[in-house]
């Protein structure tokens, strides 16, 4: 792939993904959203389309894809639903962890179960007192003989109570990163308990709980890697998850903008349609362009962490920020052109809006976006 085109591969995975989108994920996003509901069955639907395992290897049933094709995916998947296509992608992320940190007993054990979507996975990282400073958390496993007791809760969970498998990081060891391991836990585990789904502005096709653990115990071999591994591991599993939350802000966006589109050239105002308003054109063409430049990016950065590029943690940063700030912006301006319609839940745009704020915020919010990436400056200098 040149740096600016897309092989035919390439182009046919996005087409099945957004035909994926366009049937299964559009025409009931509105009525998850409203009602609250985890549409499991049709998460599920993803999985013998080779979405479930993008990146993980072919042992266990994955579809040894590239990080620029799973973008590819799930901006085309988030034109249905941002936020099915942001939990597919979390699922995508334990996936690949198990896959890429777990042994040979650990991926035979858990693997193909992800990648065929038998089990769904949750990755357990913030907590109440501990989010953009995700190195200063609290929950804490002690090792028992051939287990590990585990005791602490882990906060704004995706999927939580609902899904199989929960990675799960804790201190092992000494304050900071040094001292974080990561573990397997399956949902039926004693000791594992769940708070409300919280009420939130959008996201609501997927509940987010409270992960409480309460003397949990679970086998020393559910031990994903080594002790002390597990800030390595939850970090290397965002930079992926960064690349693909842009993504879906940038399908959010894209459905947002045709969307518009189409109504600028129905509505009628002083006797002639939206679209044939200068202003207004001028203000479709900077959608559009604010969108390339930031598909653009997240290519680059895509492509930097497939050749394990020294830059692909700032870029990977630098894509997120960009592309979710993007992407909310240009959902907000697609608000702006509707009017008041805009603001009613029949046109779509509105959950919209509420779905992508928070990609602004998770992953790593816009702001540590920006640490990472005046860090990496100060390296390279």
């Amino acid at each position: 792939m040149s740096a600016f085109s897309l092989t035919e591969d390439q182009r046919a995975i996005a087409s099945m993904a957004r035909d994926f989108a366009d049937d299964q994920l559009a025409p009931h996003a509105s009525a998850w959203d409203e009602q609250r509901h985890f549409p499991l069955d049709v998460i599920r639907a993803v999985a013998p389309l080779g979405m479930a395992g993008i990146y993980c290897r072919e042992d266990i049933g994955g579809s040894a894809l590239s990080r620029l094709d799973a973008t590819l995916i799930f901006e085309a998947l988030a034109t249905g639903c941002p936020t099915i296509s942001a939990y597919i992608s979390i699922h995508n992320m334990v996936a690949w962890m198990v896959d890429r940190y777990g042994n040979a007993t650990q991926r035979r054990a858990f693997g193909p179960s992800l990648t065929s979507m038998e089990k769904l996975g949750a990755y357990c990282l913030t907590e109440p007192g501990s989010g953009s400073d995700a190195a200063a958390l609290k929950t804490r496993a002690v090792r028992t003989g051939d287990e590990y007791i585990i005791n602490g809760s882990k906060q704004f969970i995706s999927g939580a109570g609902a899904v199989d498998i929960y990675l799960v990081m804790a201190r092992t060891g000494e304050p900071g990163a040094r001292g974080i391991s990561t573990f397997i836990v399956p949902a039926d585990s004693p000791g594992l308990s769940f708070g409300p789904n919280e009420r939130k502005m959008g996201w609501n096709a997927q509940p987010t709980r409270q992960v409480i653990m309460q003397d949990l115990r679970v086998p020393a071999s559910h031990l994903l890697g080594q002790e002390g591994d597990g800030f390595r591991i939850a970090m290397s599993g965002l930079d992926g998850g960064r690349l693909n939350i842009g993504a879906c802000s940038l399908g959010g966006a894209q459905s947002a903008l045709e969307k518009t589109i189409a109504y600028m050239g129905e509505r009628q105002a002083f006797g002639k349609y939206l679209h044939d308003f200068q202003a207004l054109q001028f203000r479709l063409a900077d959608m559009a362009t604010e969108l390339e430049a930031a598909r653009t990016l997240l290519w680059r950065a895509a492509s930097a962490l497939d050749a394990k590029d020294a830059q692909a943690t700032s870029l990977c940063a630098m894509a997120k920020r960009f592309a979710t700030d993007t992407g909310f912006m240009v959902a907000n301006q697609a608000l702006q052109l509707h009017g008041g319609y805009g603001y009613l839940a029949d046109y779509g745009i509105e959950k919209i809006v509420r779905d992508l704020r928070v990609h602004q915020i998770l992953e790593g919010t816009n702001e540590i976006m920006r640490l990472i990436i005046a860090r990496g400056l100060s390296k390279t200098n």
